[in-house]
């Protein structure tokens, strides 16, 4: 079972050259970190990374700083892709547990033994390819991870997780399986918590109630960091798979969130009138 792009030629470049071109952009845009990755490090200190999900021309700029930390950090044998569910399709949360997922940059294939087990572990996971058929957040990580691991040969499984439900409980459940899951087969992991930050606030209150998220997230506290989602009514759709990857990380000795970047859509189209906020960061 292959499953297609579902935004290829909408969030990104449809063909290979062009997506290639479009990803060293953003590496390179004054708003990125300035530089292409030209290694893959060997030191595998990163248990998670925060990156946004909307179209390269917007967000990509800034997911590209958590990708270059990744790249010289090391890549792992697979990662845990988690993602908000936009569509309303399929489960509460929901995985997939075979085949492969396509873009123009080739094919990832599922960790189908990870996400065997985690279904044992979670009991309020479910195998349900229907919720990721139209879902873009975790779609648009998959270029970047393949166009990275290009550069060393390096191959990597994925295992996707779709969050409709996104409270505490859910979300530490499903940190704690993970953690629990890596522990059983001893699988060198990554999380990726794909997530955009506000949604359409002028760029003043966009960022300044950004700003107190992140500094949750620096606190590695997640009751903390969905209290301050909360209380200051941030339209975050990624909490959840920020909160498990705290969760998770944190089993696994994380000490540090460092925030790489931030910025808003504004800042790549100058409207700032009404601004999405994205951030990356890294779990150390």
């Amino acid at each position: 079972m292959i499953r297609k792009p579902a935004v290829a030629g909408s969030f990104y470049e449809a063909d290979e050259d062009s997506l290639k071109r479009r990803i060293e952009w953003c590496f390179k845009h004054e708003l990125g970190p300035g530089q292409i990755p030209d290694h893959l490090g060997t030191e595998r200190e990163l248990k998670g990374i925060i990156v946004p999900h909307a179209g390269y021309m917007y967000s990509g700029p800034i997911a590209a700083h958590a990708y270059l930390n990744l790249a010289e950090d090391g890549l792992p044998d697979t990662f845990i892709i988690l993602c908000p569910n936009h569509t309303g399709m399929g489960s509460g949360v929901s995985t997939v547990s075979e085949g492969q997922w396509e873009t123009p940059l080739g094919l990832s294939s599922i960790d189908e033994e990870f996400t065997e087990q985690l279904l044992k572990n979670a009991a309020i996971l479910d195998s349900e390819p229907l919720a990721h058929h139209q879902e873009h957040s975790c779609e648009v990580q998959l270029p970047f991870l393949q166009y990275i691991a290009g550069m060393g040969g390096k191959r990597f499984e994925i295992v996707p997780i779709c969050m409709w439900m996104q409270d505490l409980e859910t979300a530490s459940e499903i940190g704690r399986a993970l953690a629990k899951t890596r522990d059983e087969l001893d699988r060198d992991v990554v999380l990726v918590a794909s997530t955009d930050f506000t949604h359409y606030q002028p760029q003043q209150i966009a960022s300044n109630n950004d700003g107190q998220v992140l500094d949750s997230i620096r606190s590695l506290d997640e009751i903390r960091f969905l209290n301050t989602v909360g209380e200051l009514n941030v339209s975050m759709c990624g909490y959840g798979a920020v909160a498990a990857t705290i969760v998770y990380s944190k089993m696994k000795g994380v000490k540090k969130a460092e925030i790489y970047k931030y910025a808003t859509s504004g800042d790549i189209t100058g409207d700032y009138s009404a601004v999405v906020g994205y951030a990356s960061a890294g779990l150390i």
